[in-house]
């Protein structure tokens, strides 16, 4: 009974995330951020791994595996939408575009996995960048900031690899070491872009300290923990055809608790591409 709502309980920390992300960056440079999150993420798996006895080092194959996806998902994907969020693209209009994943993730997970996709599954990509492109289309430029859709386009294809990547390998893990070696690519990703290219601060502020609490044991420790096992569980694209109730649960924590408006031409862009991807991933 508890893994049948799991897929509901995902559905809203997940879209949560995107409302705590814009009070994080308000306080922090959101690399800086980051990386202080999944230090914290990869010791509290370091210690419960620990305390329920599972082994650390059991394969350098899978636990490089499961560094390289989390650099690809708490590295690029996350690093993307925190970005681009940061630069002033709209919260509601971020998690739309990374929600195309379920169609991406379907028309791949063919070719990548062997897993059979019906010609409605790809009919599904093309509709369902039409209906984002609704949109997207109209004042890209005063409204959607170039470099964060371009940002939120790289975190869209990094979660979908991701996904990918984590069913494709044989990774016998406990899951508490797989996410920890997943947060230490994460640490890593985000140390490595500070020395390059930011200059990392933190405001420990009463409200970065509420949202990232929030974002480390709701969203890390739980929405992302369910995420893995529902991977394990079944196959990639019926896993993630979840992510299409993410546009309108956003949408709406957004509308409540940032106060962010929606146009009617917004509204649309967010029916259709939820339509279509729940079309393109259902059996």
């Amino acid at each position: 009974m508890m893994i049948r709502i799991f897929p509901f309980i995902f559905v809203l920390l997940w879209s949560s995330a995107f409302i705590t992300t814009k009070p994080i960056i308000d306080y922090s440079n959101p690399f800086a951020a980051l990386a202080f999150r999944f230090a914290l993420v990869a010791l509290g798996f370091f210690l419960f791994s620990i305390y329920s006895k599972q082994k650390i080092l059991v394969s350098k194959r899978n636990c490089f595996e499961s560094f390289f996806s989390g650099v690809l998902f708490h590295g690029f994907y996350l690093g993307g939408v925190f970005y681009s969020i940061s630069i002033g693209m709209p919260t509601a209009i971020a998690a739309l575009i990374v929600t195309l994943q379920p169609v991406l993730t379907n028309a791949l997970s063919g070719p990548i996995l062997n897993e059979k996709v019906s010609p409605k599954q790809w009919v599904g990509v093309l509709l369902g960048f039409t209906g984002a492109g609704l949109v997207l289309g109209f004042d890209l430029g005063s409204k959607i900031p170039t470099a964060g859709l371009v940002a939120t386009i790289i975190a869209l294809l990094a979660i979908t690899f991701s996904t990918l990547w984590q069913k494709k390998l044989s990774n016998n893990l406990p899951l508490s070491v797989s996410n920890m070696n997943q947060a230490l690519g994460g640490v890593v990703f985000h140390i490595v872009i500070i020395i390059l290219f930011a200059e990392p601060y933190i405001d420990f502020s009463t409200t970065f300290l509420i949202a990232m609490s929030h974002q480390i044991f709701l969203v890390s420790f739980g929405a992302f923990t369910i995420l893995m096992l529902l991977i394990k569980r079944n196959s990639a694209s019926k896993t993630v055809s979840i992510f299409f109730l993410i546009p309108p649960t956003s949408a709406l924590m957004a509308w409540i608790f940032l106060n962010e408006s929606l146009s009617n031409l917004d509204l649309l862009g967010f029916l259709i591409a939820t339509f279509v991807v729940y079309v393109a991933t259902r059996d």
